[in-house]
């Protein structure tokens, strides 16, 4: 069975990444396992230069894991995108809820964040969405309209929608 996966997705600025800290706190004192996938279109730095791990994977390794006594991090190359589903069966086969920012054209369920200080134009159609979260009243939209400044209010829209998807 695949883990459930959420995009909460937005144009830059939106507010994607408070809500997401918001949800992944309130889901996870729900009793939720909640893991996250940030996704970012330039690549970042994954580890520190010249540290062993950064050397191994410099020296040839396709993988490397830095292991403390409470984290891991792993750095890998990939042979393709992989899709935010194939990354939570993968990674995150325990977890409840896997939380991803970013990810808008990847194919799977989504809820969209609009703040009327960004923009008033929404980045998916309302077709591809669950839900929108926004602090404009006059947005109009086919789908749930959810308080971007009601975290327990989409905190429970998840839960539910958890339930219906299981």
């Amino acid at each position: 069975m695949s883990v459930p996966v959420l995009a909460i997705v937005g144009f830059s600025n939106s507010g994607k990444t408070t809500l997401m800290e918001k949800l992944i706190a309130a889901l996870a004192a729900e009793g939720l396992d909640v893991c996250s996938i940030k996704h970012s279109h330039h690549q970042p730095e994954m580890d520190t230069p010249g540290k062993d791990s950064w050397r191994h994977k410099h020296a040839g390794a396709k993988g490397s894991l830095l292991v403390g006594p409470e984290q891991l991090l792993m750095v890998a190359d990939i042979q393709k995108p992989l899709t935010p589903q194939e990354m939570a069966d993968a990674y995150f086969p325990h977890a409840d809820l896997v939380l991803v920012e970013g990810y808008a054209s990847m194919p799977c369920a989504k809820i969209e964040v609009v703040r009327e200080a960004r923009s008033a134009d929404m980045r998916c159609e309302a077709s591809e969405l669950l839900a929108v979260v926004t602090d404009m009243q006059d947005l109009s939209v086919n789908i749930p309209k959810l308080d971007l400044n009601d975290t327990q209010q989409v905190t429970t829209f998840i839960l539910d929608w958890l339930k219906r998807d299981s």
